[in-house]
């Protein structure tokens, strides 16, 4: 089942978007938002393949539990996550998980994926399967491809190398893939991919993505009543 926001403006606190097509059924859609200044506290967004679509504008989650396999986080907003904890769950036998596929395919628009103080957790399905699955951080679907992970947990279940191809291997020059000061068994950054685009940040590139710079969110988000960090 897929619910849509397209209206500006939107909140959402303590409800859950679900989708139980499978992982047979490939994408299968929880949420889609393509509205501005749209904003999600305390909710669970649950599916498999493409839970949550941040299509476009301006987008903020906020302790907000989203799950999923393929690409469960997909779309070109500007949005930034907060104290979120993201499942990965077990795909089909042969499958890897990718958290993250951003589609930015201009290198002027201000879109990208911002995740601050969130966990990248394994669901009990996946932590309990009976064959290994590689999860990555991201994949970039468009050849500009933004995203980046700041003062997260990462457990053991994220590849070492971080980051997976797109098949074809675009946007490795042009994508932008970033992490700063992230802790856990799946954080360190020494055997990360080696691509130009990749990024080990310092502060100034990572407060470039906090709420206030990357999407204006001290001019909005006070008037939602959820909490928010404003900087890095």
């Amino acid at each position: 089942m897929l619910a849509a926001v397209s209206g500006d403006g939107f909140l959402a606190r303590d409800i859950t978007f679900q989708n139980t097509a499978g992982p047979e059924k490939n994408q299968a859609v929880a949420l889609r938002v393509n509205a501005d200044l749209v904003a999600l506290y305390r909710c669970g967004i649950d599916g498999y393949q493409d839970t949550l679509y941040v299509h476009s504008f301006r987008q903020f989650y906020r302790e907000c539990v989203i799950a999923g396999t393929i690409d469960f986080i997909f779309g070109n907003a500007a949005v930034v996550f907060q104290g979120c904890n993201l499942f990965a769950k077990l795909p089909l036998r042969g499958q890897s998980n990718a958290v993250t596929a951003q589609s930015k395919d201009d290198p002027n628009e201000n879109t990208g994926i911002s995740i601050q103080n969130c966990s990248v957790l394994a669901s009990s399905e996946l932590a309990s399967a009976n064959f290994q699955v590689r999860t990555y951080l991201g994949r970039p679907w468009m050849v500009y491809s933004t995203t980046v992970y700041i003062e997260s947990y990462m457990d053991g279940l994220v590849d070492p190398e971080g980051w997976q191809e797109w098949p074809g291997g675009q946007g490795l020059d042009t994508l932008y893939y970033g992490e700063y000061m992230n802790e856990g068994p799946g954080a360190a950054t020494d055997a990360r991919i080696t691509w130009p685009g990749y990024h080990v940040m310092d502060y100034d590139e990572a407060s470039s993505f906090s709420v206030s710079q990357f999407i204006y969110g001290d001019e909005w988000l006070e008037s939602t009543s959820f909490p928010y960090d404003n900087e890095i």
